[in-house]
């Protein structure tokens, strides 16, 4: 996951005594391998438990706990008379192995294989084929032209922070060659580009982008981008940038790497451009050859792509990228690239 919080958070509980009746655990933006491989609340209650927690204390905050915050107490949230039977069976409650998986009464699941026959579901039309860019982008979409004759320019650059959500708003001083604004992998500034794909506009808004450490001409594209969900670009090359945009477009939404001119990861996600219709075990495996991918660019951020899908997400501070501009999220305001 790209987000750690709860061994800060349960030092309320552990530490300054605050009532564990009003907590909840959850997770955000969890790693297809991490839930895969780790688990899911199991994972989190075992990670809260090492933070310090009581193992049931633990438990209750990931079951009933929740329960009672959404009123469905009655329902689900504990084992008792008149709730529904989705139980499952562990060995330790401590280091929470699922051995048995049980749902609505009946055993679903044994030792992490599934016992019954799960039917696809049939997604409508509506869903498919939602990444519509109205036209093949080129390099030429994603310059930054400038009327300048200066070598360079000092610009707005979003700033991403390893682990954490918000973003620093920067100011960099960028080279400017042939009447564009460059990026600079010495500076570790890459560009940011925000593809409008719901409209068909072919708008393209573009940018820069500190942190993600890429050094060699590549680019990422995901049409994971929240909340607007419209296509997002990071590369260090307008020509990888423009293939990897034109690939979601071609296979219907997904995240992609290109390097050197040549795809080298590809996840599909053509569910609306935001979900896959394979088993979790292959999106896994693909999501892991992405994140190598990464690597293979010199990205070395702790789960980098949803570092990305967070850029265009214009409610949280400091920088992000719109259909409409830059945003300063602090003042809420359209910002220019170039500052005065």
């Amino acid at each position: 996951s790209a987000w750690y919080d709860v061994a800060s958070q349960v030092k309320a509980i552990t530490e300054l005594g605050l009532d564990s009746r009003n907590f909840i655990l959850c997770t955000d933006d969890s790693h297809s391998g991490t839930l895969v491989h780790d688990g899911h609340m199991n994972r989190v209650v075992r990670h809260a438990i090492a933070q310090g927690l009581k193992p049931v204390t633990a438990i209750q905050m990931a079951t009933l706990n929740t329960a009672v915050h959404f009123g469905v107490e009655k329902e689900i949230g504990s084992i008792t008379p008149g709730r529904y039977a989705d139980i499952i069976i562990s060995s330790d409650i401590v280091t929470l192995p699922i051995e048995t998986v049980i749902a609505a009464g009946q055993p679903i699941a044994e030792n992490g294989e599934l016992s019954i026959d799960l039917p696809g579901y049939p997604y409508p039309d509506f869903a498919k084929n939602t990444v519509k860019l109205g036209k093949t982008l080129t390099a030429d979409d994603f310059s930054i032209p400038i009327d300048t004759k200066a070598s360079a320019v000092k610009a707005r650059v979003i700033g991403v922070i390893e682990n954490q959500a918000p973003t620093r708003a920067l100011s960099r001083i960028v080279p400017v060659r042939n009447g564009r604004v460059e990026t600079d992998p010495q500076q570790d500034i890459a560009q940011i580009a925000l593809v409008e794909r719901h409209q068909a506009t072919g708008g393209v808004t573009n940018g820069l982008v500190h942190g993600f450490g890429f050094n060699v001409p590549c680019a990422i594209a995901s049409t994971v981008a929240h909340d607007s969900h419209h296509m997002v670009v990071v590369g260090t090359s307008r020509t990888n940038m423009a293939l990897a945009a034109n690939r979601l477009g071609e296979v219907g939404g997904g995240v992609v790497v290109y390097k050197d001119g040549q795809e080298i990861a590809l996840v599909e996600l053509p569910i609306a451009g935001l979900m896959s219709n394979e088993r979790a075990e292959i999106v896994a495996e693909k999501a892991a050859r992405m994140v190598q991918a990464f690597g293979e660019c010199g990205c070395h951020l702790n789960n980098a792509y949803m570092q990305l899908s967070l850029l265009a997400l214009v409610v949280i501070p400091e920088l992000r990228i719109s259909d409409l501009g830059l945003v300063d999220v602090t003042k809420f305001e359209i910002v220019d690239l170039l500052v005065e």
